[in-house]
């Protein structure tokens, strides 16, 4: 270590660097992203899925009143893991720049418009003393105006990326395996919303001790699904009948 700088020293400002190089309270922030429940996305030349699942932390837990999927705007959705109050202030930020771009310029933002506005501030709040990062990774859906699908995911750092399937919270691991081995580029909707379902079910089964058979019997109440296909350009949330008629329509593959 340099110049005999004890490590807890750069645990003590956003804006120190250690000699390796890191920002200690951004490290801790993605740390924060990867204890959080499982959110993912995936697009195809058909449209986009933006899939999230929720737990029963307490037996009085109620889980409809958990969001985990919101729409930004009509053709935008956003899913997170991290943080939950640092997640709700972020997308009613992507509200604010989604409805202001549309009386400025008089149409709507492009997906690609509102995570760059996002990641813009999660970026600032890395250079500033006295505040800390967002600890909290959200994943944009939608369609844009024209016609293209797109999905990007942000990070506590403030980086953005473009992605085809992408997964953050503590399943990442085994649902992205899922998400490598199945991906179609050419999938239809029901078919992306198929494969968000199978890896976020693996993903439950590997990071919790909950029953297998009884989680298949609940498991449609345990996740959100949203998405916008090419031709409508409309961002949806899926009902929870819908989502589990798909279920039953593909048990085997979801659950095998």
């Amino acid at each position: 270590m340099a110049l005999g700088v004890p490590p807890t020293a750069y645990d003590r400002a956003t804006t120190i660097f250690s000699p390796e190089g890191d920002l200690y309270q951004v490290k801790y922030a993605f740390e924060a992203v990867r204890k959080g429940w499982t959110s993912l996305g995936v697009r195809s030349t058909r449209g986009v899925v933006i899939a999230a699942e929720k737990r029963r932390l307490t037996p009085l837990l109620d889980l409809d009143g958990i969001e985990k999927i919101y729409r930004v705007d009509d053709h935008i959705g956003v899913a997170f893991a991290g943080m939950g109050s640092d997640g709700r202030i972020l997308i009613d930020q992507a509200r604010l720049i989604a409805i202001r771009h549309r009386l400025t310029y008089g149409e709507p933002a492009t997906v690609d418009y509102v995570a760059k506005a996002i990641a813009d501030i999660k970026q600032i709040y890395t250079q500033h003393a006295g505040v800390r990062p967002f600890g909290v990774s959200l994943i944009f859906g939608g369609v844009n105006p024209d016609g293209q699908p797109r999905l990007i995911k942000t990070d506590p750092g403030g980086q953005f990326f473009s992605y085809y399937g992408v997964v953050i919270g503590m399943g990442e691991r085994y649902a992205t395996e899922i998400l490598e081995e199945y991906y179609n580029p050419e999938a239809s909707l029901e078919e992306l919303i198929v494969l968000a379902l199978k890896a976020l079910f693996r993903a439950r089964k590997e990071t919790s001790e909950e029953n297998v058979e009884e989680l298949k019997k609940t498991f449609y109440s345990l996740v959100e699904i949203g998405y916008a296909s090419v031709d409508e350009k409309y961002f949806k949330k899926a009902e929870r009948d819908y989502i589990k008629e798909i279920i039953e329509r593909n048990t085997d593959k979801i659950f095998q």
